[in-house]
């Protein structure tokens, strides 16, 4: 091992690194790809808080059109919560069904399920390399655990109730 960490270069063609010296490019094709999916992401989640910036500072205009005075009882004080509610749920509901939203909303959502996928690709990159289960084979293996404690549990109800039926 010592003549080894002499020589950096060699410690990539022994145990787990050289598997992660192998897969390298993959991590950083999918390091590529994370980059510019973040790009697209920044861009529509930045498009999603404009968009519900600007239909509040709308909705709260015409708030303050419709009510322009402080509220002096409880009475003038119900009155301008439910103002505020009505115009804010029409607004924000308008804003929620436009086109314009839901078409910036959805490749939000799709840019964000790209980036779990590029995370999820280096994550099996590194478990494989160094000889680990991917997450893929670990939640197969809780799925027949978990059915196995079930068969179980029907299986020791059933004694159980055949061993009251002897016993009886």
């Amino acid at each position: 091992m010592h003549l080894m960490s002499s020589k950096p270069q060699a410690l990539t063609s022994t145990g787990p690194m050289r598997a992660f010296a192998a897969n390298s490019k993959k991590v950083t094709t999918e390091l590529i790809e994370i980059n510019e999916d973040l790009m697209g992401f920044n861009q529509y989640l930045s498009e999603y808080y404009k968009q519900l910036t600007d239909a509040w500072g709308v909705a709260q205009k015409k708030v303050n059109l419709k009510a322009p005075e402080v509220p002096q009882d409880v009475e003038q004080i119900e009155a301008f919560k439910r103002i505020w509610i009505d115009i804010f749920d029409n607004d924000f509901t308008e804003l929620f069904d436009s086109k314009k939203f839901g078409e910036n909303y959805g490749k939000l959502v799709s840019k964000e399920l790209e980036l779990t996928k590029h995370w999820n690709n280096i994550t099996n990159v590194v478990l494989q390399s160094v000889n680990l289960p991917s997450k893929e084979e670990i939640d197969e293996v809780y799925k027949e655990i978990h059915s196995l404690k079930k068969r179980v549990g029907k299986l020791e109800l059933e004694l159980k109730k055949k061993e009251k039926r002897k016993n009886a």
